[in-house]
């Protein structure tokens, strides 16, 4: 006879692995389901390796989705120093670096898989792997999961398959289909934290510079969103931060006309003050080469190559420089247009835009609202956050709040 689970959770990822483990701390009998026989890929190759597991200050304007005060209700109910004591608690020490980012002590995201799969057998978890499902029914009692003609049957059941981003670690959005068959429908998806690609050579020949600066998506002359982070330039276009931040907000309006990205190469001055800067220089030093005064301010490589963009002369001084070229140099060190073409897509993209509606959640327990008994956690719901840990802590938050909207379902002691 088929073993009757208190819970079955689709997907050994992140927000599969939180909930299992705050599932089984509440005495719930649990089945976790992945259908690779090796799980946490996506956890092992995050961070450079390092597994950025969250930040010193998350909130709801650090994700882009439809309902931001659903998502700000869920992380406030298990927020990022929660998530910090959690991970202390099984053995994972962290340290905090630049911008809030957490990562491991080791600087090794096996760490923290290797300490979340211990918390899941120290809880009794039942981890079985290699069993795909395709199919989930519910007959008002309990749930039957299916992995080709092996079925599991439990008295609740959790999504929380992913979404579409880096598809050879597993997600393929398998949990999509299973979520439209009870009546959820999906916000469309796009890849996100992904970066962007060119068409234009000559902007690959700055491939390997980075530097800082501000990013502006407009459409129609109108802000869209800005982020001011580190840009790497790349043999196929733009990567860093910036660009992987960008991503998910330009492929929603890329459609629409007069879609640009525009970059700021020198985010911590000001027109007014290069201005001033620049006729202070044709008083004072009026031989000075601009393109040397100009590479004091930015990386050599990116101001001979806005000069040039610009068309003022490698050899022009301050003494000879025009009006129209003061205008030129101007727009292309502050108002630069990104020639952007297309993204590269799910397979480089770090997480998923879209997915499951959030109005179709009870966001105080991650239940759906319109089958009793099924629960969603982390990436495949419409919430996805920016660079620097913001996703891991949906993962840690929303699997955290599910497990509570389960035992709640079970009526047992929360």
């Amino acid at each position: 006879m088929t073993h009757l689970y208190d819970t079955a959770i689709v997907g050994a990822g992140a927000a599969g692995l939180m909930t299992a483990i705050q599932c089984a701390r509440k005495g719930i009998d649990v089945l976790l389901l992945d259908g690779r026989e090796k799980i946490g890929a996506k956890i092992l190759m995050s961070g450079g390796t390092r597994c950025n597991v969250t930040n010193q200050q998350v909130d709801e304007r650090d994700f882009a989705g439809d309902r931001p005060i659903a998502i700000r209700n869920v992380l406030r109910a298990y927020p990022a120093d929660k998530a910090v004591a959690f991970f202390n608690e099984i053995g994972v020490d962290l340290i905090s670096e630049e911008g809030g980012k957490y990562f491991p002590s080791t600087h090794s995201a096996r760490t923290v898989l290797d300490a979340l799969l211990a918390e899941c057998k120290k809880g009794g978890v039942d981890l079985v792997t290699g069993r795909k499902i395709t199919r989930v029914f519910s007959d008002g009692e309990c749930f039957t999961l299916w992995a080709g003609e092996e079925e599991f049957t439990a008295k609740t059941a959790v999504l929380a398959t992913g979404g579409l981003s880096y598809p050879t670690t597993g997600s393929d959005g398998s949990g999509y289909p299973v979520a439209e068959h009870f009546g959820h429908t999906l916000v469309p998806t796009v890849p996100a934290l992904t970066p962007l690609k060119t068409e234009d050579a000559i902007w690959k020949k700055l491939s390997g510079v980075a530097l800082p600066v501000r990013l502006t998506l407009r459409t129609g002359g109108k802000r869209i969103i800005q982020f001011e982070e580190p840009l790497l330039f790349t043999h196929f276009g733009f990567s860093g931060p910036a660009a992987l931040n960008i991503s998910r907000y330009w492929l929603r309006h890329a459609a629409q006309k007069n879609t640009e990205i525009i970059a700021s190469f020198l985010p911590e001055s000001s027109e007014e003050i290069l201005a001033l800067e620049i006729e202070e220089a044709r008083k004072e030093t009026p031989q000075a080469s601009v393109r040397n005064f100009m590479a004091q301010k930015t990386p050599k490589r990116i101001a001979a190559f806005l000069l040039d963009l610009a068309e003022i002369p490698a050899d022009r001084n301050f003494a000879d420089l025009r009006r129209e070229e003061r205008h030129a140099l101007m727009t292309h060190f502050f108002y630069c247009m990104l020639p952007v073409s297309d993204v590269m897509g799910y397979g480089k993209a770090e997480a998923t835009a879209g997915g499951v509606r959030l109005a179709e959640i009870d966001t105080a327990t991650m239940e759906s609202k319109l089958e009793q008994g099924l629960f969603f956690a982390g990436e495949m719901l419409d919430a996805d956050g920016h660079i620097g840990g913001f996703n891991f802590q949906w993962a840690w938050s929303s699997g955290t709040v599910a497990a509570g909207g389960i035992a709640k379902r079970l009526k047992l002691q929360v």
